[in-house]
């Protein structure tokens, strides 16, 4: 088991620094995982649009959304690999929903496990962002 915490970083693109070419520049991790296109937004759940993803109600609807279930997995398992790793970020657009979700349902799961976590939301606490159309 890791003596140090695993640090599990929660943040939202569309609220980060960007480089010189205006890409995003996501926290440094040993994985970060860009779940924008890869997981529905859950903001269609009019519910929960005010509540960030250490609500469990936030947390049930990521959860049942089709892909997010497979994901936490392989994120677990990564997360446990003998020589594992020390920090995972999780990114969605705001940082409000699906990446505070999923890294509050991964701190879960791994400290039912004992390994020992460290978690912070970057922007979980910011207004919800709409995108800008082009």
């Amino acid at each position: 088991m890791p003596l140090n915490p695993i640090m599990l970083t929660s943040f939202g693109y569309l609220h980060l620094p960007t480089d010189a070419d205006g890409h995003p520049v996501p926290p440094t991790a040993d994985r970060i995982e860009d779940v924008r296109e890869r997981l529905r937004d859950p903001a269609a759940a009019r519910d929960i649009l005010d509540l960030d993803g250490r609500d469990p109600r936030v947390q049930a609807v990521v959860l049942a959304t089709p892909g997010a279930t497979e994901l936490l997995d392989n994120l677990t398992a990564y997360a446990l690999l003998p020589a594992g790793p020390r920090h995972i970020a999780i990114g969605c657009a705001g940082g409000k929903h699906r990446a505070c979700a999923l890294v509050e349902l991964l701190a879960q799961r791994l400290l039912q496990r004992d390994v020992p976590v460290a978690v912070e939301h970057r922007h979980a606490h910011l207004p919800r962002v709409l995108k800008a159309s082009r």
